[in-house]
């Protein structure tokens, strides 16, 4: 177990490098593009919107197909749209509907991969160890994802525009070879209609009432956080005034908040329980989407402000994560992972367009004014609904199903 354990670990390097690369070009070759705030938000729009359309079919697949078998398609996909995005940037052909076009391919192999990995880790992993594994593979991800490769991407654009997909396309193709040596726990075949097995994952997550909240939650949380995350890289040009570079480094600082957290998330948990460790970080981003609307344009407090942001995030990423995977059957896993994807991170695209039309109206501080009246919202609803009595509920829940 230990050794598939490790490799799940490798995949998810390869893997997220080749993620990092392209969700920090896109953007930057949005805007070389186009400097129109709405024109912008249609890249993220197009990079949000297969959590919506395609999560629910993604979990039936990766519960009916064995898990590394799903894992490995996801990066195959990648590496095909990193492939398009190289060859017509390096070619002087790209254009908006050509970025649409490959945000939306990248997000629909992560929408494969990331399911698919979520549901091998309880394999992979003991149960006391769930909260531990969450926060080593977000941390992977982000810091991949978020400090080292968007610094990286800054440069590679300088030497040519179309250097960082060539090199994602490399990743992406190293975590698919990856993905195929790690072996996998063999799926019973289906005898039901897969609209069947679709409802299936959709009503263990809306009749699980801690679930529920948790999803609820999300939703807010990934409204406010897209509203931000689209207008991001014109915030970082037009308020703070940093080039690519600068705008990488931006980005990195929100991998060191991830990093910093996961040497504690686990004593967290098991000093204050999930509960208080959701509510806490709940309530702290709603004071740093006010900071960050708020405070003055000086590029390294903002970055102090990023890390504290990321540093509550994963504490709350790695409770909601491990919560999916304590209380739900293993045979459902796959679906009730994607079901609140979709449902959680569905209202995504539409946080990115809203972020736009209130940055074109207001102008950019105002997106995280909006943000922080959501997350505001979503902190009081945590207090209410995620207690201590209710995890115990589900915990005792869990225990009769078993």
């Amino acid at each position: 177990m230990a050794s598939r354990w490790v490799r799940l670990q490798a995949v998810a390097v390869s893997g997220s490098s080749a993620e990092g690369l392209m969700l920090a070009a896109l953007p930057l070759l949005a805007v070389s593009v186009t400097t129109d705030p709405r024109e912008v938000s249609l890249v993220n729009i197009a990079g949000q919107a297969p959590w919506l359309l395609l999560s629910l079919f993604a979990g039936v697949l990766i519960d009916r197909v064995r898990r590394t078998t799903v894992l490995a398609w996801a990066y195959a996909v990648q590496a095909g749209a990193a492939v398009l995005l190289a060859a017509v940037t390096s070619a002087q052909l790209l254009s908006l509907p050509v970025l649409l076009l490959v945000a939306f391919v990248v997000t629909s192999a992560q929408v494969l991969g990331d399911g698919a990995s979520g549901a091998l880790v309880p394999e992979l992993v003991d149960a006391d160890r769930l909260a531990h594994a969450n926060a080593r593979l977000t941390v992977i991800d982000r810091g991949v994802v978020q400090f080292v490769v968007p610094p990286l991407t800054g440069f590679l654009i300088a030497v040519g525009a179309g250097a960082p997909a060539w090199l994602a396309a490399a990743c992406a193709l190293l975590a698919m070879l990856l993905a195929r040596r790690i072996p996998s726990q063999s799926v019973v075949a289906a005898t039901t209609h897969p609209m069947r097995d679709l409802s299936g994952g959709l009503r263990h997550l809306v009749r699980t009432p801690l679930l529920w909240s948790i999803t609820i939650n999300v939703a807010l949380g990934s409204f406010a956080a897209s509203a931000g995350n689209a207008m991001f890289v014109l915030y970082a040009t037009q308020i703070l005034h940093v080039g690519p570079v600068g705008y990488g480094l931006l980005l990195a600082c929100l991998a060191v908040g991830w990093v910093a957290s996961s040497f504690v998330v686990q004593k967290v948990v098991d000093r204050l329980g999930y509960s208080w460790s959701m509510r806490f970080a709940q309530s702290f981003g709603v004071v740093t989407e006010l900071l960050i609307a708020f405070v003055p344009p000086w590029p390294p407090l903002v970055g102090v402000v990023l890390i504290s942001l990321t540093a509550t995030v994963l504490i709350w990423n790695v409770c909601s994560q491990s919560s999916r995977q304590r209380f739900t059957p293993a045979p459902l896993l796959g679906r009730v992972l994607t079901s609140h994807r979709t449902l959680a991170w569905g209202l995504t695209p539409l946080g990115a367009l809203a972020g736009g039309l209130v940055a074109a109206h207001y102008g950019l501080r105002a997106v995280w004014v909006m943000a922080a009246a959501i997350q505001a919202v979503s902190a009081v609803l945590v207090w209410l609904t995620l207690s201590p009595a209710a995890f115990r509920q589900a915990e005792e829940a869990a225990a009769a199903r078993a």
